[in-house]
């Protein structure tokens, strides 16, 4: 049986990534009326922590998974470390003896708790005396509510996380009332401003992205892009000297780096470095995601006998964010770019295969498992194939960011 686990990041209010809140479904149609909660979150920790593997799903930051009663008072949690899991209590946890001496015991033994779906109503439950965070659901309380929860906490160490956050305003409003953590799609959304100009330095990055995407490529053109460049050249020339490429002989000059490369390979190359340019000011998430859809894509099109078009599935997990990552309109960003037309329909949110495709990765992501049902029936995927696609995925992306931080990528 094969193992549903799709995650969520948790932002701090710096905007990085503190932790991912982990979303899971154990075999087929358990999001339906029959579903054993012990079941999936054992199933859940197990594959996460055991079977994929923590640092690979998580990025060794913080995972947030959902525990039942049973599991709480079976120690389970104690099977892994405490630096690496936080135990969500949902609402509606007993708080009967039992529960109160579980959470009293993993909290002197260094775990975190987080309380979840947090409303006014909850005030007196007895298990917030044991735990670090409280979870506030935005779409289930008022905006008054969202600020008085915060005001009127009397328990000075907690410290408050804002859910379901969609939009850059409600952002700036949690972080204003006092919240410490963000989770939700606020950061997946363009917050499109007046006015702003784009930076002459990623005018540049946009150019190359433009000119390696014109259906008839000029190689000298490309090269003397890159070798007007100095860091671009550099990192061209770093990347494929790397061991990644196990190339028996050193590359001296930008032609010879272009040839062996290859056309599909050095689109997805510029690709990858000018976007990771345009959003050297944007969370690192941002570049993660988009890499991760770009593989998935990718992936997909080849199970789908579209290997040839592969590379443009690619291109288009890649652009994903760029309104995001550049705050402007996706429509205008596209109209300067020379990519083929159903990338383009595809990113405005016209029906068609790329779209499909996209919004299966989409519902995988949110967990949204009853669309992810209906598309992988549409599109005649295999459901069972879609976690090994996501791991690996998540494996090729880690990769990559190494290859970031030594330079071989990004500066």
């Amino acid at each position: 049986m094969k193992y549903f686990v799709a995650r969520q990041p948790i932002y701090d209010s710096k905007l990085q990534v503190y932790g991912y809140e982990l979303l899971f479904r154990t075999g087929y149609n358990n999001f339906f009326s029959h579903f054993d909660e012990d079941s999936a979150s054992s199933d859940v920790i197990t594959t996460s922590f055991m079977v994929v593997g923590l640092e690979e799903l998580t990025s060794g930051c913080k995972a947030f998974v959902n525990f039942t009663k049973n599991l709480l008072i079976k120690d389970v949690a104690t099977l892994f470390p405490n630096n690496l899991l936080a135990i969500e209590l949902l609402e509606s946890m007993p708080t009967d003896e039992s529960v109160q001496k579980a959470c009293r015991q993993l909290r002197h033994q260094g775990y975190q708790l987080v309380f979840d779906d947090f409303s006014i109503d909850n005030v007196n439950n007895p298990l917030l005396e044991f735990v670090d965070i409280i979870k506030v659901d935005f779409r289930m309380n008022s905006p008054e509510e969202r600020q008085l929860i915060v005001q009127k906490r009397s328990m000075k160490d907690v410290k408050y996380l804002a859910e379901k956050v969609e939009t850059q305003e409600e952002f700036k409003q949690a972080l204003n009332w006092g919240y410490s953590f963000f989770q939700g799609y606020f950061l997946s959304k363009p917050a499109i401003h007046s006015g702003y100009v784009i930076p002459a330095s990623k005018i540049a990055y946009l150019r190359i992205l433009k000119e390696i995407n014109k259906p008839d490529v000029d190689y000298y053109e490309v090269e003397n892009i890159i070798k007007m460049d100095v860091s671009l050249s550099y990192k061209l020339l770093r990347f494929i000297n790397s061991a990644f490429w196990g190339l028996n002989s050193k590359i001296s000059s930008i032609r010879h780096a272009i040839s062996m490369l290859g056309l599909r390979e050095l689109r997805k190359w510029i690709s990858l470095v000018a976007l990771s340019n345009l959003a050297e000011d944007k969370p690192q998430e941002l570049i993660q995601l988009s890499l991760v859809r770009a593989k998935m894509c990718e992936e997909i099109a080849v199970k789908l006998g579209h290997t040839k078009k592969s590379s443009e599935f690619f291109l288009m997990g890649l652009f994903s964010l760029i309104d995001v990552i550049i705050e402007r309109p996706m429509a205008d960003i596209l109209a300067n770019l020379p990519i083929v037309e159903d990338i383009k329909i595809a990113l405005l949110g016209e029906s068609n295969l790329y779209r499909m495709i996209f919004e299966l990765i989409l519902s995988y992501e949110s967990g949204d498992w009853e669309t992810f049902s209906t598309l992988t029936d549409e599109l005649q995927l295999e459901e069972d194939d879609m976690p090994e696609l996501f791991y690996s995925a998540l494996k090729w992306v880690n990769q990559i960011l190494q290859k970031k931080k030594s330079g071989l990528i990004n500066a």
